[in-house]
């Protein structure tokens, strides 16, 4: 609750609307004074000082149930968490997940997660959805690995008159899902809004495109389980192993 309440104040608002679990792994507490915003560690002078808490995820959400309640939060989601992750939540929760944020792209489809999230009237949302690009300076992907380089995505691309990057954010709308790439220059902005979806269609420049029946199926192909944001790698450099997905 105060965490929240902070942010509510550094953003001048009363309310926010949409509150997210960033990823179903409860860290020590570190109250505001100490750290803030909060992060992995839960020394600021530390950095291998990541610490679980025995606190079950009933009892996270259950705090989250209490901001919508309260109204600081519109609405309240997940991120990261897998089918019985997800499954678990739905058991108890009183006030379910809106939205689930996950790592999405053509090497990471989740097709059976998507659909959970669809039956159970879940919006998704796909973060890194161009793969691989804003983790290779992390050294957590490899240069080879770029889905803008992948040549079924190159050859739709031809196909459309569009861009690489273009096709694998329309692959993710048109699967089901919304999409949060993000860049700082201009000209990559400004193609992301050309997808011709809603708002975006008003946007000045190529009017956008859909993926057919055979685009969808040559990008399915490409789905090879890679994920690149895994607390169970990135944890242990922070001097905790923190492993959620099998």
């Amino acid at each position: 609750m105060a965490a929240c309440k902070k942010t509510l104040s550094d953003l001048k608002l009363d309310y926010v609307d949409l509150y997210l679990v960033h990823f179903p792994i409860a860290l020590k507490y570190v109250p505001i004074e100490t750290c803030y915003p909060p992060g992995w560690i839960d020394d600021p002078h530390d950095p291998k000082s990541m610490t679980l808490s025995r606190v079950p995820m009933s009892e996270t959400w259950g705090a989250m149930e209490a901001l919508a309640d309260k109204g600081l939060a519109r609405n309240i989601g997940l991120c990261n968490v897998t089918t019985s992750g997800l499954r678990d939540v739905l058991s108890y929760a009183i006030v379910p997940p809106a939205v689930l944020q996950i790592e999405r792209h053509v090497y990471l489809q989740q097709s059976q997660l998507v659909r959970m999230c669809h039956e159970a009237g879940i919006a998704v949302t796909g973060y890194s959805p161009l793969g691989s690009s804003s983790y290779v300076e992390l050294s957590m992907a490899s240069p080879h690995e770029s889905a803008l380089l992948e040549p079924t995505v190159l050859s739709v691309a031809r196909k459309h008159g569009s861009t690489a990057a273009q096709v694998l954010l329309r692959w993710g709308l048109d699967t089901g899902a919304s999409v949060i790439p993000k860049s700082v220059q201009a000209c990559r902005l400004q193609e992301n809004m050309q997808l011709g979806d809603g708002f975006m269609s008003n946007f000045p420049g190529k009017e956008g495109f859909r993926l057919d029946a055979s685009d969808l199926e040559a990008l399915k192909r490409l789905d090879r389980g890679r994920r690149f944001n895994d607390p169970g790698v990135f944890s242990e450099a922070m001097g905790c192993f923190c492993p959620i997905y099998d």
